[in-house]
């Protein structure tokens, strides 16, 4: 089981909460919010339902309590209205992760993160560049919900068990992701034969009605009921469980991929396999020239985004200014380079570099030594 922190006691924070809790995912979760009245509140109530599960432990805390977490969720971010795009969240959230990613890289170092806070593919590469962290330990919660969509309702047409089908959704956690039919299967049976011996045809029709209620689920959730919970809850819970069993289980969780469909470094949803380490691989497959070319279309809409937010981050480097051990280790680092003492690769290191940094270096370095 794993130790598991949670920033953000909303209804996706506290409802994943509960789902770990009652899978026996976590054997402590620490539920974190600026609200601290509704986050107590809300691991009470979780903490209640523990003896019809599992003897574990849920509480709220703060920042400190992070350590020795194995993965933490970050839900915090602006709720998505109605009539609002996951995108329309973008330069609040990101002044939001300013706040929350150096005290995680401060209380919890080697923690993977798994982000959920939307836009989330964009959110992805906003915690990788302000963590600092290895890019195998920061990864979105994907399209794993939106995968699950798409074989529930496939599974309703064809009236077969979802758990059957292997069809999956790629690309952006938003409205250009990318329904992949051309090599869906039931089983070992492909999707358009098992359809026909069914008699249950899907034709253009259906496919255009699954592809909009999946692509749309979100909207309407959100226009009934304020909010999407139990589904990305769902969601986090399969990835918290497949990086405490090293599972090495496939998921579409959102990496950072340094070139997809001719698109550099962005973070979206492709096929990523899942163990302890957090990403173990990235893996990508073939499909029809119609679906890379939406593929495309959508690496493309999180780039425009992305590089949008990385904008509204005026800091430089990739970990935090503050007195963390990484901040404190990337100074040294930088102090090392400038003044000769540290040489770069391929450069034989001097027996005594007599030149000084300027007086202002010494005084910032010497301020987080």
């Amino acid at each position: 089981m794993l130790n598991i922190g949670i920033i953000g006691a909303g209804g996706v924070g506290s409802t994943a909460a509960f789902a770990l809790i009652m899978r026996g995912v976590a054997r402590k979760v620490v539920l974190i919010d600026q609200n601290a009245k509704r986050a107590e509140a809300e691991a009470e109530d979780i903490a209640h339902a523990t003896p019809f599960a599992y003897a574990n432990k849920i509480k709220a805390g703060t920042y400190k309590d992070l350590e020795n977490t194995d993965v933490v969720i970050i839900t915090a971010g602006a709720n998505q209205k109605p009539g609002e795009t996951r995108n329309d969240l973008l330069a609040t959230n990101v002044k939001i992760f300013e706040s929350i990613i150096p005290q995680l890289a401060e209380h919890a170092p080697n923690a993977i993160l798994v982000i959920a806070s939307n836009p989330m593919d964009v959110m992805t590469s906003v915690a990788i560049k302000l963590s600092g962290f290895p890019e195998n330990r920061v990864f979105g919660s994907g399209t794993v919900l939106d995968t699950a969509r798409f074989r529930t309702l496939l599974g309703y047409h064809l009236g077969v068990s979802p758990k059957s089908l292997h069809a999956n959704v790629l690309g952006e956690h938003g409205d250009s992701e990318v329904l992949i039919w051309s090599n869906a299967v039931a089983g070992t049976v492909q999707l358009e034969q098992l359809s026909k011996d069914l008699d249950r045809p899907l034709t253009e029709e259906v496919k255009n009605e699954i592809d909009d209620n999946v692509r749309n689920a979100a909207y309407k959730i959100i226009d009934g009921k304020g909010s999407t919970t139990f589904g990305i809850a769902g969601a986090l819970c399969r990835i918290c469980q497949a990086i405490d069993s090293n599972e090495y289980a496939i998921l579409n969780v959102s990496a950072l991929h340094h070139e997809v469909e001719g698109v550099k470094d962005i973070c979206m949803s492709m096929p990523c396999v899942i163990g302890k380490r957090g990403i173990h691989n990235r893996l990508y497959p073939t499909f029809s020239e119609e679906e890379h070319a939406k593929l495309k279309q959508s690496a493309e809409t999180i780039k425009g985004f992305t590089e949008t937010a990385l904008n509204y981050i005026k800091k430089e480097l990739f970990f935090p200014l503050q007195q963390t051990p990484g901040a404190i280790r990337g100074f040294k680092f930088i102090y090392r380079v400038f003044c000769g003492n540290f040489p770069l690769p391929g450069k034989p290191r001097q027996a005594k570099h007599q030149s000084h940094p300027p007086s202002e270096l010494k005084s910032l370095i010497a301020g987080f030594a």
